[in-house]
Formats: C-alpha cells, structure tokens, sequence
C-alpha cells in the first residue's frame, strides 16, 4: 500500500533563512581570524620572544639593585620617580614597538601571500566572503596586536615588581628606599597609549594592506618608495614638504594631540612616567587629523576588498 509522506518540499524561501543562519554557526569571522594565528605564529611569538628577552635582561640588572637604591635615596623625588619608572616604560616600549613591527611586516604579506602560493584559489571556494577574509586580516594589526601587547606588558611588569620586591628584601635595602614606581598609573597610560596608536595608525596597515592585495612583487618598496617619491618631487619642484610633514605626522604626531607634554609649570614630561593628569582625549578625539585619518583607513579598507574579489594568483 502506497503511502503519502508528511514531508513538506523546502520552499526556497525557508532554504534562504537557513542558509544566513547556518552560515552564523559555522562563525566565518572567528575561524578566519584563527586561521591568521595558525599561518603566521610570528604575530605572538615576537612580542612573547621580546618580553622573555626583557625579562632576562631586568634580572641580570637586578644585580645592581641595592647600590642604584642607596644611590637615590640622597636624590629629589622627582627623579627618583623617573629611575625607578624607566625598566616598566622600557619594558612596555619595547613590545609595543615589537609588535607595530610585527604588524608592518604582517600587513605587507597579508593578501599578498595568498595570491604568492595559490591558496587564495583554496580560500575563495569555501563560503567565506571577501569582506570577513580582509577584515579578519585588518584586525590583526587593529585588534589582535594591540590586545596582545597589553596582555604581554601587564604580566611582564608585575613579575618585574615582585623580583624586585624579592630581591630589595633579600639585600636588606632600607624600608625607607623608594623601589616602586605607582605602576596601576603606568598600565592605564599604556591601555591608553595602546588606543590611542591603534587609531592613529589604522591608514598606515590599511595602506600596506591595499598594497599587499595589488603588488605582484617587492611589497615593501610598492609602500614606501610612491609616498616617499611624491615627497621628493614635491620638494625638488615646489621647495615645500607638505607630504613629508603628513607622513610624519601620520608616524609621530599622536603624541601632541593625545598627552600634554608640559605640566602646568610648563616643564616637559618624561616619557618614561606619564601621570594620568597629562592625558588629553578629548583633545585627540576632536582632531581633524584623527577622523581624516579614520576616513581615509576605512576607504583603503574597502579597496582592498574590492580588489582581492578579482585578485588573482600570481
């Protein structure tokens, strides 16, 4: 006997709303992210090489811990404040510089890589869209580094307070010796330092990561060699540097626009200690030079969506 099934024929509309919904589980932007960390292992393993060198260097200096103490002690606080300041600065200085490194180099092979071994043929047959592959690449250098950076340096300067808690102890330096700087200060300058480059910088990634998707060859001179050439021409031509000043100001001028470089009694301040009173926001939310910048890092983004939809292998 013949029996009807109760099955119902999918309509295609049902199947257009699985599809999206599916397609969510599966967490496209998540994995393509992980899929970065996997293939490039130099994103962690350089700022983690820079913090254990740094941490090594610290110890071996914890030799000469009690003479430099005694020797501030008799010192004005002020620079007292500086000394002690200086290992925690460096430390944190060393793997931010590590890791915007590691993001230029990282940016520059980024979708030029993909097309140098063919892979890109493999990734654009799975259903990852263009936009989630280059943004997941973008946050690399925007989200990835930055993060990596403040979970790096907190640790790392912590441990370097409790040696040298351990070693003051064990060298009997006196109660009284100044042999910590206020360091919860210093890690709140540098969450907001950390922002305040990734801001900064997001055309500087978003212009090499344009230049990976469209050079066939020598990435690094397609980034450095144009802007510098327009420079030069500008130079020789007009006897102006409009367009070295902006490259420059794109390089260093945060700091202008994001601390106070004199306190109030007009003295500058030491970049190895900065009080939270001598950060500006708002003033650096409110620069032109900041959202001209944003615009500029969106619309690079963009193109090089754009183009790695019609990129092929090399």
């Amino acid at each position: 006997m013949d029996t009807q099934s109760n099955a119902v024929p999918e309509s295609p509309l049902d199947a257009q709303g699985i599809a999206p919904a599916a397609l969510s589980a599966t967490r496209p932007m998540y994995w393509s992210v992980r899929r970065e960390l996997w293939e490039n292992r130099s994103i962690y393993i350089a700022p983690l090489a820079a913090a254990g060198v740094y941490m090594l260097g610290f110890a071996i200096s914890l030799v000469w811990v009690p003479r430099s103490m005694r020797a501030m002690a008799a010192s004005h606080s002020s620079p007292q404040l500086i000394v002690l300041a200086m290992p925690y600065a460096h430390a944190a200085m060393l793997i931010g510089v590590t890791a915007f490194i590691v993001g230029i180099f990282y940016s520059l092979d980024a979708l030029h890589g993909e097309r140098r071994d063919r892979s890109i043929l493999f990734w654009k047959s799975l259903p990852v869209s263009d936009l989630t592959t280059v943004l997941s690449k973008a946050s690399i250098p925007l989200v990835v580094l930055p993060l990596l950076v403040l979970a790096l340096t907190v640790p790392l300067q912590l441990t370097m307070l409790l040696v040298s808690a351990a070693v003051r102890l064990l060298s009997g330096v006196s109660a009284a010796t100044p042999w910590a700087p206020p360091l919860f200060e210093m890690e709140l300058v540098t969450l907001y330092g950390t922002t305040v480059l990734v801001l900064w910088h997001a055309p500087i990634y978003m212009w090499l990561l344009l230049v990976s998707g469209w050079a066939r060859r020598a990435t690094f001179l397609w980034a450095v060699l144009p802007p510098l050439a327009i420079a030069a021409v500008e130079y020789i031509a007009f006897h102006t540097s409009y367009v070295g000043s902006m490259l420059q100001d794109r390089l260093f001028g945060f700091a202008a626009g994001a601390f106070d470089l004199k306190d109030k009694n007009g003295v500058p301040v030491d970049a190895h200690f900065i009080p939270l009173t001598q950060l500006a926001p708002g003033r650096f939310l409110s620069s032109p030079s900041l959202w001209i910048g944003l615009i500029v890092a969106a619309a690079l983004l963009a193109a090089a969506v754009r183009l790695r939809r019609y990129r092929e292998p090399i």
